[in-house]
């Protein structure tokens, strides 16, 4: 591994805070519904409101969520695991305390590997994993509103009680780009196998990370806490400017303070919200009315069973069976659509390397251009990969197969055979009349055929020119290129 990039000679450390929302219909705790875009508090029930003589029940379905990130990350299921009440107060918090773990949380250890990319390139540099201290089961908070509300802040408790795994790391990051990374692959995972839907503006996947500098052999400095980063862009710009502003703190002889800060995307900025709080500060003690949380090795191994092949896997077999870089296997695992697309297209044509630049190249291309997902493609992987077929057996040129692409993508045709033939596009075959425009062009071009006898290859790329324009693109550029050199030597 790398040594850590310094920053005006300081080092950088990073560890993250991550909420995941659990794709459950119910809340944590209670039957109310976790549909987003309700009409403020009309998804409260008196649980969430804490109404006297209330009392929690757990979700099944979130603890099942528990287990299965905790397989996705190689963590320790724990077989017990106690809930705690953390306790402080704020208005969107109608018990005054939030039901959490602290000693014994559910999800123990795991880590996260993923690749740090080229800021310039975009290539896969360096494999970076990241340990997992914990993920613990908890309740999410209301929300205060302070605008649009009569002049007045107001208190929507819709999300109150929704179901969050809180997911921590130990502080082993040490950029921006490292943290971005990172949390891109979570969000990956947590995506993949089902537990979360990842959507970042809605507040489904919130990232807080807490961001310190030290010199090289230093004991770790003072951190602070960057809330609630709801875009990879905005994530990186946080951490950028947090890191340039301690770092010139410390030069102008100030002391860090411990703090929880917000990131102003429009001024670019990160600004203190609160002091930060220490554990001691949250008295945290066993929640009396919830018992142990219990999960046997059977439930374990029955979710197992029917989890999905992770991201990772799938990549380190996409570089096995079919020969692909480890960059592209990365890139072509963003999605279990986008792996599935491609092995089918890499099996129906036998050109796995080929079907991997397709899929990465125009593909992607065009549902970025038109926002849709893979899902979504207008070429299916059958169609691509006959597309690719019919170039690897000469019968197009790689240019002509981007027209019978088009023609798929936009419904001007389905079948590629058809496509190539109604627009004409077969390459030419026929050796004869392929020699007869060699020779044509040979003879209307003395002056490059004279550069190229005289050492000159850009004059011969003039000539195949020549020779594609009068085949109207037909010609097999290979063949071209054999041909002229025989016939220019002779």
């Amino acid at each position: 591994m790398s040594t850590a990039k310094l920053i005006q000679g300081y080092e950088v450390v990073i560890g993250f805070e991550t909420h995941a929302q659990l794709q459950t219909q119910s809340k944590i705790f209670s039957r109310a519904a976790t549909a987003f875009g309700a009409a403020p508090n009309t998804q409260a029930c008196a649980v969430d409101l804490a109404l006297p003589g209330t009392l929690p029940v757990m979700n099944r379905e979130a603890v099942q969520c528990a287990i299965k990130l905790g397989l996705a990350l190689g963590s320790h299921i724990a077989p017990r695991s106690i809930f705690a009440r953390k306790n402080y107060f704020y208005p969107d918090l109608p018990k005054g305390y939030q039901i959490s773990q602290f000693e014994i949380p559910v999800v123990q250890g795991g880590e996260v590997s993923f690749f740090v990319p080229s800021t310039s390139s975009g290539q896969a540099l360096e494999k970076k994993t990241v340990r997992l201290v914990r993920a613990h089961l908890e309740e999410d908070a209301g929300k205060s509103l302070h605008e649009d509300y009569h002049g007045m802040s107001g208190i929507d408790l819709n999300r109150a009680g929704t179901p969050l795994l809180e997911i921590v790391t130990e502080p082993d990051m040490r950029s921006s780009a490292e943290a971005v990374a990172y949390a891109k692959e979570l969000h990956k995972i947590v995506t993949w196998i089902g537990v979360c839907d990842g959507n970042m503006q809605e507040g489904s996947f919130r990232c807080d990370a807490n961001v310190s500098v030290r010199k090289p052999g230093q004991p770790l400095g003072t951190r602070r806490e960057i809330k609630n980063l709801n875009s990879f862009k905005f994530m990186q710009q946080a951490i950028d400017y947090e890191i340039r502003w301690q770092i010139e703190q410390i030069e102008d002889g100030h002391q860090i303070s411990q703090a929880t800060v917000l990131f102003d995307p429009d001024t670019g900025e990160t600004r203190a919200m609160r002091s930060k709080e220490d554990s001691a500060d949250y008295r945290y003690f066993p929640d009396p009315d919830l018992p142990p949380l219990c999960i046997s090795e059977q439930w374990i191994e029955e979710t197992r069973r029917l989890m999905p092949e992770l991201p990772r896997r799938m990549a380190e077999r996409f570089v096995a069976d079919y020969g692909l870089p480890e960059y592209d296997a990365t890139t072509l695992t963003q999605s279990p659509a986008m792996g599935a697309y491609f092995e089918a297209a890499a099996q129906a044509s036998g050109q796995p390397k080929l079907a991997s630049n397709w899929v990465m190249g125009e593909i992607s291309k065009r549902l970025n251009a038109e926002e849709i997902g893979i899902e979504a493609a207008k070429v299916s992987a059958a169609q691509l990969g006959a597309l690719i077929g019919r170039i690897q057996d000469g019968t197009i040129s790689n240019a002509a197969a981007r027209q019978v692409f088009e023609a798929l993508w936009s419904g001007e045709g389905r079948a590629v055979d058809a496509v190539i033939e109604a627009k004409g596009l077969k390459q030419m075959s026929d050796t004869g009349a392929l020699e007869k425009i060699v020779d044509e062009v040979i003879v209307a071009n003395p002056d490059n055929v004279a550069q190229f006898r005289a050492g000159k290859d850009k004059a011969f790329n003039a000539l195949v020119g020549q020779v594609m324009k009068a085949s109207q693109g037909k010609a097999n550029p290979a063949q071209v290129n054999e041909l002229l050199r025989a016939r220019l030597a002779g």
